[in-house]
């Protein structure tokens, strides 16, 4: 029995074999634009911030899309990149909007509550999708976390229009909406898979970039 264990341990691949799959290296630089997004955040360097979450939602995408058109990928590789797409999505959309929105609040304790409810209904959503999957072909049920990031972002382009104390309230109540559609039982298309849908986010994250640099600088 011990021998049989020892045979197994052998078969397993190096966890950081996986690191050298590209879709996987894809979603990894996506999670170093999410770790800027936080950092910028929390610095209050907002555009920066936005600019940071625009990008993690386009490399999410283009991870799916090589690993769709790439040859001799095994069934661990799928598997393997599969989870690591859910651990980074519920930090991608999760916890660096959670942090945008304390910080943008100053860290008051008045909205824990609905960086709370983000959190959960992103972890809830991915527990769902986890179990379940999609609800057909090309169909999610709920709102699929990562168009919190492409929101957000959109409405931030306001920020500078609007008062702080009107956009706080806007921002607010569209993460608390965003929420509410995750964990819903409304069905929304899987964007991401057409290849039509990743060539238009990959417009607009090039024009949300340009217009976020230009306010920066």
């Amino acid at each position: 029995m011990a021998k049989n264990n020892e045979d197994t341990q052998e078969l397993q691949p190096a966890i950081i074999s996986y690191v050298k799959d590209l879709p996987n290296l894809c979603s990894l630089f996506g999670l170093a634009c999410t770790t800027l997004a936080i950092y910028f955040s929390i610095t209050g360097v907002y555009y920066a911030a936005m600019i940071g979450m625009i990008w993690a939602v386009a490399l999410d995408w283009a991870d799916g899309l090589v690993a769709r058109r790439m040859k001799g990928r095994t069934g661990n590789d799928r598997i393997f990149g599969g989870q690591l797409d859910l651990v980074i999505d519920i930090v991608s959309y999760g916890v660096a909007p959670a942090i945008l929105l304390l910080s943008y609040g100053k860290f008051a304790p008045i909205f824990l509550p609905v960086a709370f409810i983000l959190l959960a209904a992103s972890a809830t959503r991915l527990s769902y999708f986890s179990t379940f999957g999609l609800s057909d072909k090309s169909k999610y049920t709920g709102l699929a976390l990562d168009n919190n990031n492409i929101a957000l972002v959109f409405i931030f382009l306001f920020e500078s229009v609007l008062s702080y104390e009107v956009f706080t309230v806007v921002l607010y109540v569209s993460a608390l909406g965003l929420a509410v559609l995750n964990v819903s039982q409304i069905k929304t298309p899987k964007l991401s898979g057409n290849p039509r849908n990743v060539y238009l986010l990959a417009l607009y994250t090039l024009g949300v970039t340009g217009i976020y640099s230009w306010k920066l600088f």
